[in-house]
């Protein structure tokens, strides 16, 4: 942790690629050559079909999480509400259980997360879907608010922080940052504060800063800004940083203006300053994190069970299937984020969840959103 060694919570580019490459023995077998079990897989998906590639990924030490070989079968047909979905990426994850399972059926129907949450509090007891996947806690939080979750067997949650499982009716299944993405050849780790409410007066901002307060992982920032430090102090950082904040349109292109040095630093969830490092690995980018703030918030891509399915035993399956070695090697080699797991560590020699520092709060808390709207469009950021 940082108050260990600054350096490895503050700063982790510079030490990516030189990630103990222990290599990738027995984490490369088939997912399905133990077929003496129940476990009849037909074979033809390998460990490495889950990993992505570049130049981020290719030292990774060795995993040590349950594999899908030693979990249930997935076996017959399941509709799965996605909320989001990385791009297709989830879908991709969702073909990979297809092949490795002959008589297994993924049905997705895909939106936004909180049109996928608002469908399912529309469609009640008379929903069609099994599951809600979804990458943000908060639509989660809002079916389980509603009583349409079902709980989560303690087989299936083992390994996973209670962080991540509050109440048991929903797990997260990947993890994204907050962070400070800036620009190392115009300010150093000790230019960027320890806490988001001193980055007003900082070098950090004195240097150009950006964000994107229209992007959803923005507002959840500020809603947890609200939710821990009151309506008035956040009030008063945003009209602070409003003078000084270029706006993008979201925290990917912020940490490409980063990186380009149009702005020395911005706020940004922690992958996508991955995603322009895996491009351009010579890139003068590097990654800081604020302590035990909403500046340091992680949230999560999350999967809950739904009540009303009468599948909810493969749906539960289907749950410790994205809980396995080879989903969160998918996760954190394909989206970068972090794996809630463990025995799986981030890419790219990020701290692992145990060396940041999150805020205490509650992730269901970040649902409540329309006050933190109220306010931004009050204060003019909107």
């Amino acid at each position: 942790m940082d108050g260990d060694d600054g350096s490895t919570r503050r700063r982790f580019l510079a030490t990516a690629g030189v990630a103990a490459a222990t290599g990738l023995a027995g984490c490369n077998g088939l997912v399905g050559s133990d077929t003496s079990g129940s476990n009849a897989a037909s074979g033809t998906v390998s460990f490495s079909d889950f990993r992505g590639s570049g130049p981020l990924v290719e030292s990774r030490p060795e995993i040590t999480a349950p594999r899908i070989a030693d979990l249930p079968d997935l076996s017959g047909e399941l509709t799965v509400y996605l909320g989001g979905g990385e791009g297709g990426l989830y879908r991709d994850l969702m073909a990979l259980f297809e092949r490795i399972y002959d008589d297994f059926t993924a049905v997705p129907n895909e939106g936004g997360t909180a049109e996928q949450a608002n469908k399912l509090l529309t469609e009640g007891e008379n929903t069609p879907a099994d599951l809600f996947w979804s990458v943000d806690a908060g639509s989660l939080s809002v079916v389980a608010d509603e009583g349409l979750t079902a709980d989560l067997s303690g087989e299936a949650l083992e390994g996973v922080p209670e962080a991540f499982h509050p109440n048991d009716q929903w797990v997260g299944t990947a993890g994204r940052a907050r962070a400070v993405p800036y620009n190392t050849n115009q300010l150093s780790s000790d230019d960027i504060p320890e806490s988001v409410m001193d980055f007003p007066d900082s070098p950090a901002v004195a240097n150009g800063f950006g964000w994107a307060p229209t992007y959803g992982a923005f507002q959840a920032f500020v809603t947890a800004m609200r939710v821990l430090e009151g309506e008035s102090a956040t009030r008063s950082w945003l009209e602070s940083m409003m003078g000084a904040a270029t706006e993008y349109p979201d925290e990917f292109v912020t940490s490409n203006a980063v990186a380009d040095g149009e702005i020395g630093a911005g706020f940004a969830n922690h992958y996508y300053a991955l995603r322009v490092r895996s491009a351009r690995p010579d890139a003068p980018l590097d990654l800081a994190f604020t302590r035990g703030d909403a500046g340091a918030l992680i949230n999560v891509a999350g999967a809950a069970l739904l009540e009303p399915s009468d599948n909810t035993e493969l749906a539960e399956t289907f749950v410790r299937h994205l809980l396995s070695a080879e989903a969160q090697e998918f996760f954190a080699t394909r989206t970068f984020g972090y794996p809630t797991v463990e025995g799986v560590p981030p890419v790219g020699g990020l701290p692992s969840v145990g060396e940041l520092e999150p805020p205490e709060l509650e992730l269901d808390k970040l649902s409540n959103l329309e006050p933190t709207l109220d306010l931004m469009r009050e204060v003019g950021v909107l």
